[in-house]
């Protein structure tokens, strides 16, 4: 009520714009990315480059797996001390990701058919890998407690996939004409690299931690605690499958001499799956714990791929792959924030990137068995439905037994 006794108008709060927030920008950034990543992914399957299908021969394809490997073999040794040493690192080291893969995509563009491609696409899978840590790294800074770290790695995952369906049509449309093709695609990524560089030119600067160093002994007592380890190993379970999965369909269906477009069938079926995961973390993380949503994650893809096998078919292949794909999805966004709840601040991105690395090792070694040993379809189901069950066994046993402890003490 006004002063002279009449109704004022009510205000709407003031409440700061998305595009404003620190979250927001960075989810600026994180969407105009996975843009161009979307655009790279498109070139190279529309050009010689990483034309790898289910029928082509399995050294070319296990030669494809140890080069998703080797960017981490350049990345983790350097990248995280170098984000938790340097003042302003991380968010530096994503405008330069980014530049980075602006310029690379210009020199793919004009080598799209020569073996200089070769190196630059591994140039981009290096800063890819970077930007990844990074980003992950950056995340905690830009919320407002530990409580809403689900949630914001959920938008983020969220957006990843509808800004990839959206990078999605000028890039097919563009592949399509003939006179423009690959190297326009190609040429596509580069300004949406350039355009989240320059954005990321607006991320807040994280001030440097407070509080005294973090020594050596007490970096391996915070990564070892029962929460990380326990969640890293069933983490890891999770992304072995998704590889196993994918290359158990692709030599499955090819056996059967299966239509292409089941196959595609399955990949939707897996990024659907990925979506629905992502956005229902956040609603899991308001009724139970971190880890609980992983151990639920194991629990899904135990039960579902044990119903699979028995039954069979191309529709339990993509009825499987919908579940691992939430279940990896939801799964890894409550161990992002299971680390950056708990791991140290100040060893962030090197923690980030050790993990990193080692679940991109264990998804190779995941997609190697399917690629080296002729398996039958409903017996990888199988197997897929043992390992997560007997990793949900360990999880729930091991984190009791840590309740346990650390309530005796």
């Amino acid at each position: 009520m006004s002063a002279g006794g009449g109704w004022e108008p009510l205000r709407r709060p003031n409440r700061p714009r998305m595009s404003k927030t620190p979250f927001g920008r960075l989810a600026f950034v994180h969407g105009l990315a996975i843009g161009g990543d979307t655009f790279v992914t498109m070139a190279l399957a529309g050009s010689l480059f990483f034309s790898i299908s289910p029928d082509a021969a399995r050294n070319r394809v296990a030669l494809y797996l140890v080069l998703t490997v080797a960017p981490f073999a350049v990345v983790a040794p350097w990248l995280g001390p170098l984000l938790d040493r340097s003042r302003n690192g991380r968010r530096t080291m994503l405008i330069v990701a980014n530049a980075g893969r602006a310029v690379a995509c210009v020199l793919m563009a004009r080598h799209i058919q020569s073996l200089l491609l070769f190196p630059e696409a591994f140039a981009v899978l290096v800063l890819s890998k970077a930007y990844s840590i990074t980003k992950s790294s950056l995340v905690p800074a830009t919320v407002a407690d530990e409580s809403a770290l689900v949630e914001a790695n959920s938008r983020l995952a969220v957006l990843a996939v509808l800004a990839g369906f959206v990078a999605a049509i000028p890039g097919a449309a563009v592949l399509k004409i003939g006179f423009l093709g690959a190297e326009w695609v190609m040429r596509l990524a580069a300004v949406a690299f350039t355009a989240a560089a320059i954005a990321g030119m607006r991320l807040d600067r994280v001030p440097d931690q407070k509080g005294p160093a973090v020594t050596l002994a007490e970096e391996k007592a915070e990564l070892h605690t029962a929460a990380i380890r326990l969640s890293v190993s069933a983490m890891a379970v999770l992304r072995a499958v998704v590889g196993f999965l994918v290359f158990l369909t692709a030599f499955a269906f090819r056996r059967d001499q299966a239509a292409a477009w089941w196959f595609g069938v399955v990949i939707a079926a897996s990024m659907v799956g990925s979506f629905i995961g992502a956005a229902m973390a956040p609603w899991l993380r308001r009724a139970t714990a971190e880890e609980r949503i992983l151990a639920g994650a194991l629990v899904a893809v135990a039960v579902v791929g044990g119903l699979a096998a028995r039954a069979g078919g191309r529709v339990s292949f993509a009825l499987l792959a919908a579940v691992v794909g939430a279940a990896a999805s939801a799964g890894k966004l409550a161990f992002d924030s299971i680390v950056q709840r708990d791991a140290p601040d100040a060893v962030r991105g090197r923690t980030f990137a050790r993990f990193e690395t080692r679940f991109q090792v264990v998804w190779v070694v995941g997609a190697f068995i399917p690629v080296v040993i002729s398996i039958p379809g409903w017996l990888g189901m199988a197997v897929i439905a043992l390992a997560c069950g007997a990793a949900f066994v360990i999880y729930a046993v091991g984190l009791r037994a840590a309740r346990r402890a650390s309530a005796a003490s």
